[in-house]
């Protein structure tokens, strides 16, 4: 992965536009990933605020707007794409929640990493009405986008000046953020998956009399 903090320090916000509009779209690019260091870059005092949430807002709302009407445009062409790129078991899920959610489903999976691009092609293709997938599109993107940049902002703000060291040491703040999420995840699953399974009172056999 390219060191996100220059490219968004050279390209200002439009770097952030860029990546995620396209991501929105369909196309593997970084996107929660680039939001998680524009928040690192609102604590350095690099970005703002309000212009990074518009910014980041309504190039989510534009990106899946796009991927909707591609979708929607060439249907099962689109999908058959799809299908090839991430295997036909995944695609059928992800047509079958949408199937059964409708725009809930859209809402949903802003939130989802491997279901976050496919929501607008794929609401397209099953010609879910406009109206509906916009408004689901619109209340996940005012949501998804305050939160990916504020987790980014909060990583940097509770481990401060170790974020800097990482940062060095691995030449690149998108890898330390990444690596700093992977860390989490690992300690939130040994925390409440691992641990109270090993702590779980082993079944003591019975003997017959």
């Amino acid at each position: 992965m390219p060191d996100l903090t220059g490219l968004i320090d050279t390209w200002g916000y439009a770097a952030v536009a860029v990546v995620v509009v396209f991501g929105n779209m369909g196309l593997p690019m970084p996107e929660e990933t680039v939001l998680l260091v524009a928040g690192y870059l609102v604590w350095v005092g690099r970005l703002r605020w309000a212009p990074l949430l518009a910014v980041g807002i309504i190039s989510a709302v534009i990106g899946d707007n796009l991927g909707y009407w591609v979708g929607r445009r060439y249907g099962r062409v689109v999908l058959d794409r799809l299908e090839r790129r991430l295997g036909p078991g995944r695609l059928a899920r992800a047509e079958r929640f949408v199937a059964r959610y409708g725009a809930f489903a859209v809402f949903v999976a802003r939130f989802i990493a491997g279901l976050r691009v496919l929501a607008g092609p794929l609401a397209g293709a099953m010609e879910l009405p406009f109206g509906r997938f916009f408004l689901a599109n619109l209340c996940g993107a005012l949501l998804f986008v305050p939160y990916a940049v504020g987790i980014g902002y909060a990583i940097a703000y509770g481990l401060g000046p170790h974020v800097e060291r990482l940062h060095r040491l691995f030449g690149g703040i998108g890898h330390v953020v990444l690596i700093i999420v992977g860390l989490l995840i690992a300690w939130l699953l040994a925390r409440h998956v691992l641990w109270p399974r090993l702590r779980r009172p082993r079944a003591v056999p019975t003997t017959p009399l």
